[in-house]
């Protein structure tokens, strides 16, 4: 099985390291403008591997990508301290003409998992100029909200004092400002929030507990891009998340950003069919073939409305992208 990374910055490589780690793949190619970047990064993951996992990694070109059953977008430029990642789209918009076109021409048939931000209006972006080059349907997405998602049950585990991987939860919605907590849905060990009980854990969380964790998990890519200038371990685990789910069709539901189908918008988001085609994140049904389908989850009025308020975000901002 076979990964193509395509941007060999901390993200990238990160990623890359990740995959050799879980031991998920058993090659991956690192392309990055910067030859000698993405060869000094494969050279370094590489010595990793008599420690961990048989994976042959190794920089190349974007012919080097034929047979990859997933390529990993991180390719842009970085956040700077205080941009929204919103703010990253004109800059980053022009970068995926130059090589969504060459990933599809050397590997036609992968998924292409996109991470560069804002990583929703990019997303729509590679999904947009991937049908031009003749990729179908549900081969696009993106990390979308998996990583926010990741920080609101670890910040809900921490409180409750559970292990976090029993604890489901969803940030649905923009990777951004907008996104959307949906706390309806949570729940403990398959037990509503409202009545999960331990010991040890604490009492019902406040409106005042829910809003710090809110704004925790918000601002948290602001507070590790202040303190050291990037993030890359975090989106890094996730991507390598993804790309499993992916390279071994394990089906798994995760919260990836992807245009919203017509058939997407069920009775339970009857307020979304006006966003046909408006790319943010859902849970999402995720294959061996990228997307293979779309949840709508049971959302109280609030949530709803937060929801298309988000995605309305979205859609404003890419309508302005010319592609």
């Amino acid at each position: 099985m076979k990964v193509g990374i395509v941007g060999s910055g901390f993200v990238g490589a990160t990623a890359a390291y990740s995959i050799v780690m879980r031991g998920i793949a058993r090659e991956i190619v690192l392309i990055d403008r910067d030859p000698g970047r993405s060869s000094a990064e494969a050279d370094d993951i590489l010595h990793a591997v008599p420690f961990s996992n048989p994976v042959e990694v190794r920089s190349g070109d974007y012919p080097d990508l034929a047979g990859s059953g997933v390529v990993i977008i991180t390719a842009g430029v970085g956040q700077k301290p205080g941009e929204s990642r919103l703010e990253l789209l004109g800059r980053n918009a022009a970068v995926f003409k130059e090589i969504i076109g060459q990933i599809a021409a050397a590997a036609p048939e992968a998924v292409l998992l996109v991470a560069s931000n804002p990583v929703d209006a990019m997303t729509h972006i590679a999904d947009r100029y991937a049908r031009q080059a003749g990729l179908p349907p549900g081969r696009v997405l993106g990390s979308g909200t998996t990583l926010d998602t990741a920080r609101f049950r670890t910040l809900l585990g921490r409180k409750l004092g559970v292990d976090s991987q029993h604890v489901h939860a969803y940030v649905l919605g923009e990777h951004g400002d907008s996104e959307v907590f949906i706390w309806s849905q949570v729940s403990v060990g398959g037990m509503p929030l409202s009545s999960f009980a331990l010991p040890s854990a604490c009492e019902a969380l406040s409106p005042i507990d829910k809003e710090g964790m809110e704004r925790q998990v918000r601002g948290a890519a602001y507070r590790i891009i202040e303190g050291k200038k990037a993030t890359y371990y975090g989106i890094g685990s996730v991507l390598a998340r993804i790309a499993e789910a992916i390279l071994h069709d394990q089906r798994s539901i995760l919260t990836v950003c992807a245009p919203l189908g017509p058939e997407d918008c069920g009775p339970s988001l009857p307020g979304l069919s006006g966003y046909e085609g408006v790319t943010f994140s859902l849970p999402r049904l995720v294959g061996g073939g990228g997307v293979l389908r779309t949840l709508t989850p049971s959302l109280d009025p609030v949530e709803l409305e937060a929801l298309m308020s988000s995605a309305r975000i979205i859609r404003d901002a890419t309508a302005t992208i010319s592609i």
